[in-house]
């Protein structure tokens, strides 16, 4: 059934969000990140002691490409 739509004002949307207004069969968004941290860097919570005298983060990459997403549909 068709979708009478109005103004529709958008602000922002993040790089692997979907913006789709009326009808769709199937949504699929797909996204690859790569996240390089130290050490403690995602720790959380309440009274955390964390001593991290000496912290290296290795963050050569030397392929192109880690995970491809052409195609995968």
């Amino acid at each position: 059934m068709p979708a009478f739509v109005g103004v529709v004002k958008l602000n922002s949307i993040g790089s692997s969000g979907v913006f789709h207004i009326g009808d769709v069969f199937a949504i699929s968004p797909q996204s690859v990140t790569k996240t390089f941290a130290g050490a403690g860097s995602f720790n959380t919570g309440d009274g955390l002691h964390i001593y991290n005298y000496y912290s290296n983060t290795n963050t050569n990459d030397a392929d192109v490409a880690d995970e491809n997403i052409v195609g995968n549909v």
